[in-house]
């Protein structure tokens, strides 16, 4: 069986924690920041956690992460 290929876009947007769980970062904050307050464009710096409902797909897509 040949060897499964690792989604490029995904690899770049997720890492994995030593825990195993899937790290990434907050989206809408790339633009149109003038109308965003500081406190909410301060919490969208922080990586969180994948959502569990989607984990199970993200590792299909990342088999060598």
């Amino acid at each position: 069986m040949p060897k499964m290929k690792t989604k490029r876009a995904a690899a770049k947007r997720f890492k994995l924690t030593g825990t195993g769980k899937l790290k990434r970062n907050k989206a809408y904050k790339s633009h149109i920041l003038t109308k965003k307050s500081t406190k909410r464009k301060r919490n969208l710096r922080k990586p969180t956690m994948t959502d569990a409902s989607n984990v199970k797909n993200m590792k299909k897509i990342l088999p060598y992460l």
